[in-house]
């Protein structure tokens, strides 16, 4: 029978059966009966129906039953597929080999770009993590955002603290829940308040959350930064450094204990990996002897090292989704939250971090902006480069269109599935960024703006600063303003900068030039 042909193809790859002493061929010979069943039956009936029959008795039936319920997915030709998203925090344009590294080795996301296709021009969300993920998780870009800045205006006084996304927005999490997926996060989340739980990423759709926490606790006292808090504060988990070689290391061990434990085999999965590396604020690294010899500063060697442990995490969850028959049909994109760090006594410019793009982490140049952007999606994606230009608010209609389900009207995002997929691409008009960064204090100067309308690229810093063109086509380190040259190419590029900037309360500085008549939100 083709069936339990097909299916003993995919046991033998399965090593687990062999390590729990059952035999392939006993295996086998237990699911023969039911593959009629997985036959005339859609994939949601399998499971239960197993349930009743007696078969799942044991711990690993669920690897059994996974199988099945793929099977049944292909017979009837509909099939939700998994959705991973990589998310480093700070890895900038030119720290991976694939993006024109030298020095510092990530061979397994090479490997991966290799694979899948490489966007040369795919941008964050903002240029700095909170703002960044919040584009990120609902769709919605910097300009209309509830997070523009790490911090934001919460009173008179002129008290400034983080902002939690709003309750009305849909997250990612909450978006394929409802369309089924089991929800899973882990890392950091930097979108809520550490006095809310609701605000944490268990209350925004995640079925099992753990993230770290900082600052002051409801009840008073800190929250330490190394205890992970699972499901809100339900438990937590102690990072012990001297039991991992960096915090990647024990964040992946915790999502492989729930892909061992807890994964539903009847749903599709969403998994939003929120890594650590290459930020600078880790405080204990165990790992001392990767690029020891080079001869570099021990800040530099640790961010060498923490990309390359980095790289080597990602691999150890891909071989435990292939292990378990799941990365077949799985979905994955891998990016970062902004442009490359100078803090803690790094120099972004030691292994050339953005490759040679103008700016870094808070700028709203290249370099502060554009991101390595890798998506796999085996046997669909197109292998291959594309200059499409991509960027956070597209993801959420990417990922409601690879699930089936229609889009959240708040997204300001268009689905890049089709460039994914080799297809054709529907044009769009311009990509939009902003940001309230810290100058010296929270003020006027350091709200910052950008656009990019095809090879025209505007940048505005401070509430009442100049703005500066460049296009990209012939100068894309951003080395000569052509304002003058072009002003009606920059009259086109204000407007932009104009009408996509909401005032709102929590940023007073936001709104484009001449803003006065801009509405608020």
């Amino acid at each position: 029978m083709l069936f339990i042909q097909e299916v003993s193809a995919v046991l033998n790859k399965v090593s687990v059966f062999n390590k729990r002493g059952i035999q392939l061929a006993q295996v086998k010979e237990r699911i023969a009966p039911y593959a009629v069943v997985c036959l005339t039956r859609p994939p949601q009936y399998i499971v239960p129906i197993l349930k009743k029959e007696g078969v799942i008795l044991k711990q690993v039936s669920r690897w059994i039953v996974r199988v099945l319920v793929l099977a049944s997915v292909g017979a009837h030709g509909a099939n939700q597929p998994n959705i991973l998203i990589l998310l480093a925090d700070d890895m900038g344009y030119g720290e991976l080999g694939a993006y024109g590294q030298k020095v510092i080795r990530t061979p397994y996301l090479d490997a991966l770009a290799a694979k899948g296709m490489r966007f040369t021009d795919f941008y964050a969300g903002s240029s700095v993590c909170s703002p960044s993920r919040g584009v990120l998780m609902t769709g919605i870009h910097a300009g209309k955002a509830t997070i523009r800045g790490n911090k934001g205006l919460l009173s008179s006084d002129g008290l400034w603290d983080r902002v939690p996304l709003k309750k009305s927005e849909a997250t990612l999490a909450e978006m394929l829940k409802e369309a089924g997926y089991q929800t899973a996060f882990v890392g950091k989340w930097h979108l809520g308040i550490p006095e809310d739980v609701s605000t944490w990423a268990a209350g925004r759709g995640f079925d099992f959350a753990v993230q770290e926490q900082w600052g002051e606790k409801a009840e008073g006292g800190e929250f330490d930064e190394r205890d992970h808090w699972v499901n809100g504060r339900e438990s937590s988990i102690f990072h012990d450094y001297t039991q991992h070689d960096c915090l990647d290391e024990f964040r992946t061990d915790i999502i492989l204990k729930f892909l061992d434990e807890e994964r539903d085999p009847e749903k599709p999965l969403f998994l939003f990996m929120s890594y650590r590396s290459p930020h600078a604020h880790e405080f204990f690294l165990r790992e001392k002897e990767l690029y020891k010899d080079e001869g570099w500063p021990e800040i530099e060697r640790r961010h060498a090292a923490r990309i390359t442990m980095l790289d080597a995490q990602i691999q150890r969850l891909l071989n435990k989704l292939e292990q378990m028959v799941e990365l077949e049909n799985t979905f994955i994109l891998f990016t970062s939250d902004n442009g490359p760090h100078r803090e803690n006594g790094h120099d972004e410019t030691f292994f050339n971090s953005s490759n040679d793009l103008k700016g870094y982490k808070r700028d709203m140049y290249e370099g502060g902006i554009r991101v390595p952007g890798i998506v796999y999606w085996p046997g669909k994606s197109k292998k291959g480069v594309t200059d499409y230009p991509a960027t956070f608010y597209d993801v959420m209609p990417t990922l409601a269109e690879i699930a089936g389900i229609k889009v959240p009207k708040q997204t300001d995002g268009l689905s890049f599935l089709p460039t994914v997929l080799g297809k054709k691409q529907p044009a769009r008009d311009h990509l939009y960024f902003e940001i309230q960064a810290s100058v010296k204090g929270w003020n006027a100067r350091g709200f910052r703006q950008a656009a990019r309308m095809g090879k025209w690229k505007a940048v505005r810093y401070g509430a009442t600063g100049t703005t500066k063109l460049f296009n990209l086509e012939d100068d894309l380190y951003e080395t000569t303003d052509m304002s003058r040259e072009y002003p009606k190419i920059l009259e086109r590029m204000e407007d932009i900068l104009r009408a996509e900037s909401v005032k709102t309360k929590n940023y007073p500085y936001s709104g484009g030039p001449s803003s006065s008549s801009s509405s608020t939100l």
